[in-house]
């Protein structure tokens, strides 16, 4: 799914969201190690990132002509900030009414609004296309994410203890939200 391309002021930064263009492959490749070597809160070390630009231009693709899931790009005085994404929980009818989200932005693109404003238009893009409940993951100790996304009316429903594990020995919960949609 194409995101209509939107600008915004956030203080006295300008910010441009839009979907990803797969000239942009090597960026976003290049992006997902960087972040995940600036935080505990993602999925991966960025030695464990593998993906190419061949198989990021496929990722785009398919994400931009996808009629029911987005990804959605971040743009930070025409730098690029990090991304926010949705897809569906599954396909089957028990599951079609759930979407799952995730978001990740440079450490110094966070703080100042940029987030809010990202998922404020990426939930409204998912309740748009009927969707009736929202999920994301937020690991334990990311407590500026946990705060965000409860100001957004997500609620936490779960936790998987240590579901985590980091080189040095320690573990964080994965902690699962949802936001009712209708």
């Amino acid at each position: 799914m194409v995101f209509e391309e939107k600008e915004y002021m956030l203080g006295e930064k300008k910010i441009l969201l839009r979907n990803a263009k797969p000239e942009e492959a090597q960026l976003l490749v290049d992006y997902l190690k960087t972040v995940c070597g600036e935080t505990r809160f993602l999925l991966c070390d960025p030695d464990e990132v593998k993906y190419t630009a061949e198989s990021e231009v496929e990722f785009i693709n398919a994400k931009n002509a996808s009629e029911d899931s987005m990804l959605m790009l971040a743009f930070v005085d025409g730098e690029y900030a990090g991304n926010c994404s949705f897809q569906p929980i599954g396909s089957r009818r028990r599951a079609r009414h759930r979407v799952d989200i995730g978001i990740a932005l440079y450490h110094k693109y966070t703080g100042f609004g940029l987030g809010r404003l990202m998922l404020e238009q990426l939930l409204f893009t998912i309740k748009e296309l009927g969707y009736e409940q929202a999920e994301l993951t937020v690991v334990g100790g990311n407590d500026r994410a946990y705060h965000l996304y409860e100001s957004l009316g997500f609620k936490e429903c779960g936790r998987i203890p240590k579901a985590n594990k980091y080189q040095d020995g320690t573990y964080a919960d994965d902690i699962h939200m949802v936001k009712k949609l209708q």
